[in-house]
């Protein structure tokens, strides 16, 4: 069986971010992916199983355990595989990098919100959270807006250093609330279950970009910065029951159904009414991204 494995170094080298967020605008002109996802929990740990056809495209199975006691450990948070298969015969097609796929799925998810939704003019990107999804929306964002200045905060002040030491020129700040109010765009990626950003914080015509949440009981905003904002999401099929941001204030009656504009299926949609509005995106991914991430991942590598 001819079986092609692409590895995390050499396959990055043939990667390029707007080509991606391309390659998932092309993919959602296709017929809409059928999906199953799976989620097994013991607290804090978390087992992920993601599965996605796309008529035309292929199939991909994803698994990933994140562990978040990890780190202080000396372990990787997060493990897992990604098979691809062939679409017309079901042909065992490929074995991508897991971390490789993650890594561009996930902020390239984020950058065509923000290519979309975010003012022309932005120049100020805050990222909230140093960890390693902080740093690939640091290389994403940096492509999509070449021009901005970055900003970097964290709850652990250190940590945000030694990432800001890897940007030249990217700053970090210690007042949150500050650091909000100077963004254009704030990119959050923590593993937070309680809001640590502010809906009385955002000023008119900012973009809000939100990765961290990924289980029922997390969040990264409060119920006032969804109020505030028009707002958006990768798919509706993985984030309306599965992710807190969005089920709980669903659930409570801070925000409607009706209030979520769109996801990447009406991606039309997916303009600014004003420059003075607030926008927000709820990153929630799904194994229909991790699909056409992996499927762009293969055409580069063949394309050498």
């Amino acid at each position: 069986m001819d079986v092609t494995m692409i590895p995390f170094a050499e396959g990055e080298k043939l990667l390029d971010w707007v080509g991606l967020t391309r390659a998932f605008e092309d993919g959602h002109k296709r017929p809409k992916a059928e999906i199953g996802d799976t989620f097994l929990y013991r607290d804090p740990d978390t087992l992920l199983n993601r599965a996605a056809w796309i008529d035309g495209m292929g199939i991909a199975v994803k698994s990933a355990t994140i562990f978040p006691g990890n780190p202080a450990k000396g372990k990787p948070m997060i493990g897992g595989a990604v098979n691809l298969y062939n679409d017309a015969d079901g042909r065992f097609e490929a074995i991508v990098d897991f971390h490789l796929v993650t890594k561009w799925k996930t902020a390239g998810d984020s950058l065509l919100a923000a290519m979309k939704l975010a003012r022309k003019d932005s120049r100020k990107v805050l990222i909230v959270g140093a960890g390693t999804v902080g740093r690939s929306l640091r290389e994403a964002y940096g492509a999509g807006f070449p021009e901005a200045e970055f900003t970097v905060w964290n709850r652990t002040r250190e940590n945000a250093e030694m990432m800001a030491a890897e940007y030249p020129g990217m700053r970090v700040a210690d007042d949150l609330e500050a650091a909000v109010a100077e963004a254009d765009i704030v990119t959050s990626a923590t593993m937070s279950t309680e809001p640590v950003l502010r809906g009385e914080w955002f000023r008119p015509g900012q973009h809000i970009d939100l990765i961290g949440a990924y289980r029922p009981d997390m969040r990264e905003v409060d119920d006032a910065t969804l109020q505030r904002a028009r707002v958006f999401v990768d798919s509706f099929d993985t984030t309306v029951g599965h992710i807190g941001e969005i089920r709980i204030p669903l659930e409570s009656g801070a925000i409607r159904r009706e209030d979520l504009v769109a996801d990447y299926y009406e991606m039309e949609k997916f303009t600014r009414a004003s420059d003075d509005e607030i926008t927000l995106f709820k990153n929630g991914g799904g194994a229909h991204l991790d699909l056409m991430t992996s499927r762009y991942i293969l055409d580069a590598w063949r394309a050498g």
